[in-house]
Parts: structure tokens; C-alpha cells; sequence
């Protein structure tokens, strides 16, 4: 317009069109970190939260499911394997990624005592040995497995120590040792003499004056 005036068709108009873009929010999950120490069970956490971005309204997360388990001293991840969306909620409008958490065994300092047994026997030329052994205090974790090695023998009279030479603790296949404090007490072996009665031998005679005798037993 020039003032009132309309003055369009002095110009020749030319039209480019716009565009109207709305981008993809972004979205992060990550998966819960967790810890515990050693016990013999597999530490699991199937949890998990948004790190970064934010679902629109109503709209989010129906499930997530998080996969991840650690038993012995060390760490491992815990991972998100996938999601499902709340009905509404388009998959197009976000971009949905994922990062690991951490789960982690500390190590355990479970105090126990070993104990190997102590055995005894009168003496009769065979050796004596007993690879036995007890826990007398403490608790193994779950699933932990005792395995005690004993060494010992005496045959004659006389006593000898019953000797733990090794304390190993498994779990399956795992050696779990290291998560104890072991206390180690032997045992002892003893042989005893063996009671011998000798009984003189018995015998008679007729009077005759003479000095009689039996050596014989």
C-alpha cells in the first residue's frame, strides 16, 4: 500500500514455504548401580532412572527391563535390554537410549574356626590317622563349601599333632577364600600302651623233699 492506496500489482510476488520442525526428545535411562558385600548370594537390582530428558505429560516408560547379576568379589554391569512404551506414547516422538550401572561384591572378612579332630587308640602295630576336621565357631556364607585337609599318623605309643595343612572354601566352582579369616587349631593322635597280663604257670607235685620249679607261663 502507498497510504489508502493498494499498490500489489506493481510487485511480482513469489512464495517460498516455511517449515515446521519439532524435534525428538531425548531420553536416557540408566540402569541402577548397586553393592553389597560378599554373602554367597548373587546381588541383583532390576531398577532404573531417567538421567537425561523427560517424557511429555502423561506420556513414559510402561516397563524397562534391566539384566544383570554379580556373586563374587568384583563388578559386572547391569544392563537395560529393552522398554516398552505406556499406550500414547509414540516411540517417533523420542529418541531412547540406554547406559549400564554397576553392580559390585566387596570383599567378606567372615571370621571362622577350623577345628581337626583328635583320635586315640591302644597300640596294635597299625597307624593311627583321622582326616577329620569340624567349623567350631563361625558361619559359611550360602552355598560356601568347607574343604579341610588333615595330615597326620602315629603307630607306636606316643602322641603326635593331627596337622590342618590346608582350609579351602568353595563356592561351586569358585574359591571363595580369600572373603575369610581362618583360625586353624589341630588336633592330636594318641596310642596307648597296650595292658599285657602274663600268668605264671601252675603245677604239682608230690612231696619228696626236694626244691620244686615251674619256669613256664
Amino acid at each position: 500500500k502507498d497510504g489508502s492506496i493498494d499498490t500489489t500489482s506493481n510487485y511480482t510476488i513469489t512464495y517460498d514455504p516455511g517449515t515446521l520442525t519439532i524435534n525428538k526428545v531425548t531420553i536416557v535411562l540408566t540402569a541402577n548401580s548397586d553393592f553389597k558385600t560378599y554373602d554367597g548370594t548373587p546381588l541383583t537390582n532390576d531398577g532404573h532412572t531417567i538421567t537425561t530428558g523427560a517424557f511429555v505429560g502423561s506420556e513414559g516408560l510402561d516397563t524397562v527391563t534391566v539384566v544383570g547379576s554379580q556373586t563374587y568379589v568384583g563388578s559386572s554391569a547391569n544392563t537395560i535390554t529393552g522398554h516398552t512404551l505406556k499406550p500414547g506414547t509414540l516411540a517417533d516422538n523420542y529418541n531412547i537410549s540406554y547406559l549400564p550401572g554397576t553392580l559390585t561384591i566387596n570383599k567378606a572378612n567372615i571370621a571362622i574356626t577350623v577345628t581337626a579332630d583328635s583320635n586315640s587308640k591302644v597300640y596294635d602295630g597299625s597307624p593311627l590317622t583321622d582326616s577329620g576336621s569340624s567349623l567350631t565357631s563361625g558361619t559359611l556364607a550360602s552355598g560356601d563349601d568347607l574343604q579341610v585337609t588333615v595330615a597326620g599318623s602315629i603307630t607306636n605309643v606316643g602322641s603326635v599333632t593331627n596337622e590342618i595343612t590346608l582350609v579351602k572354601i568353595m563356592n561351586g566352582l569358585e574359591d571363595v577364600t580369600a572373603n575369610y579369616n581362618i583360625t586353624e587349631i589341630d588336633g592330636e593322635l594318641e596310642i596307648t600302651k597296650k595292658a599285657v597280663m602274663i600268668t605264671a604257670a601252675s603245677e604239682s607235685f608230690t612231696y619228696d623233699g626236694t626244691s620244686k620249679s615251674n619256669i613256664n607261663f
